[in-house]
């Protein structure tokens, strides 16, 4: 059993060695996409969680490969996908790795915030959750406008693979998405590691915290075990029928714990563990958006008659890779 204390000094020190990186990911150059009717650039994807943080200071800025209006489906990628970022992130940090690269495998690719004001003028993510859904609901329709396609495929991460449940599942969205892929998601809530199970032999403690973290984060306290949010999406099957399903977890999660709440069960659902596809891969909950392995995954449940194995390669914690 890996232990909280065990998990922090992880933590500890991939954030240490991120803080270290910076002056690293200052010297990127990102190829901006081609223009419509120009040559095919091919973007540089580069797997490493230290590119997400000069991104994380233009919340606005869409990542590379993303939001051009201009994109047209192609029949072998006929839905544009519509990235969707976790808590405490933005638009542009989350998917400098996943939006590239969808852009060089020849997707329409988007991506937006929600979820604000942002907390520190940089930070998305932390508003009331159904909020949150209806703001995705109006971008899904904009895309779906500008391309002229039926559908799109969702790709989200942590909140982002939770969030968008609200949509199909209360906000009309069902028919409207294909594909639902979902990178270390908390369908089911998380006890921050075990405090919210502290909380409940402390309740004037838990209740206290818990003011206190809803005024500058809604979504997190909305995002706790038992909460009205995830007992509301629970309630009856937390999947429709008509949505294809995969969620990508990896059994270091730090942050959705236990990682097992992430799964979902039906038919129409794919769980991946990446521990059963590689037991080198230690990447933790922030790290799997910059996972090979991971996004390896997305790929081939975006575009399942075309996949590819992921090739096993040792990758640290919270690293990417």
């Amino acid at each position: 059993m890996r232990t909280s204390t065990f998990r922090a000094r992880r933590l500890a020190a991939a954030v240490a060695a991120s803080a270290a990186a910076l002056l690293m990911s200052a010297c990127l150059v990102v190829v901006p996409p081609s223009s419509p009717g120009g040559p095919k650039v091919t973007l540089p994807v580069v797997y490493s969680t230290t590119d997400f943080l000069l991104p994380a200071l233009l919340p606005t800025t869409p990542p590379p490969g993303a939001d051009n209006w201009s994109c047209k489906p192609s029949a072998l990628h006929p839905r544009p996908v519509v990235l969707v970022n976790g808590t405490f992130a933005n638009e542009d940090d989350n998917w400098q790795a996943l939006s590239p690269l969808l852009y060089d495998t020849g997707y329409c690719v988007y991506t937006f915030n929600y979820g604000g004001p942002p907390l520190l003028g940089v930070l998305y993510g932390v508003g009331d959750i159904p909020t949150s859904a209806t703001q995705l609901s109006d971008f899904v329709d904009q895309v779906l406008a500008s391309t002229g396609a039926s559908q799109v495929d969702l790709v989200g991460h942590s909140q982002g693979g939770m969030m968008p449940n609200w949509y199909l599942k209360f906000l009309g969205g069902a028919p409207k998405v294909h594909s639902f892929v979902a990178l270390a998601p908390d369908n089911r809530g998380t006890t921050l590691d075990g405090l919210t199970n502290l909380a409940t032999y402390l309740p004037s403690v838990g209740s206290a915290v818990n003011e206190g973290l809803a005024s500058v984060c809604q979504s997190c306290v909305q995002q706790e075990v038992g909460s009205p949010v995830i007992t509301a999406l629970d309630a009856s099957g937390i999947t429709v029928p008509t949505v294809d399903y995969t969620v990508i977890s990896t059994e270091y999660d730090e942050v959705v714990t236990p990682w097992q709440s992430q799964q979902l069960t039906g038919s129409n659902v794919t769980d991946i563990v990446l521990q059963d596809q590689c037991s080198l891969d230690q990447d933790g909950h922030a790290g799997i958006v910059y996972d090979h392995i991971a996004l390896r995954d997305v790929l081939n449940a975006l575009d399942p008659a075309n996949a590819i194995a992921p090739v096993c390669s040792a990758i640290g914690f919270e690293a990417g890779g």
